[in-house]
């Protein structure tokens, strides 16, 4: 499993910083480019270019109360999200395609986070008894 990693083109994981303006102040944000193709599909997708989505990102985190000390991670979560939306059918490519409304997507999205924890939970516990079970084994 870990060749299907390793031989991934090895330009995606190298980081790019951009400089953005966002309230007329420049910062520079630096990403693995892998984060940066899929910030251009989201921004493509809302008809935006990067640095309008980062801007508008930013402003509706603050506006929800959100601390976003660290924006590269809370960029790289998005990305992952956005990802994961893709796969389970939630958003589309395009926004002609989505049907969804936002509220329903999250809702989506929390059941199968529900459903990927409990399926965690229950790995954990299994690892858990059958440790226990080898060691009352071993007395």
């Amino acid at each position: 499993m870990c060749k299907l990693f390793v031989g991934a083109r090895s330009d995606l994981w190298e980081s790019q910083t951009r400089s953005i303006r966002m309230e007329g102040m420049v910062t520079s944000v630096r990403l693995e480019k892998a984060f940066w193709m899929v910030l251009e599909e989201i921004a493509e997708r809302d008809s935006m270019n990067v640095p309008q989505l980062l801007h508008q990102l930013y402003n509706e985190s603050l506006d929800e109360g959100h601390d976003i000390g660290n924006f590269t991670s809370f960029l790289r979560v998005c990305c992952l999200r956005y990802i994961d939306l893709r796969l389970h059918g939630l958003v589309q490519q395009t926004i002609e395609g989505s049907t969804l409304p936002v509220e329903e997507v999250l809702d989506r999205e929390g059941e199968i986070h529900a459903r990927r924890m409990a399926r965690s939970l229950d790995r954990s516990l299994d690892r858990g008894l059958a440790r226990r079970g080898g060691a009352d084994r071993a007395h």
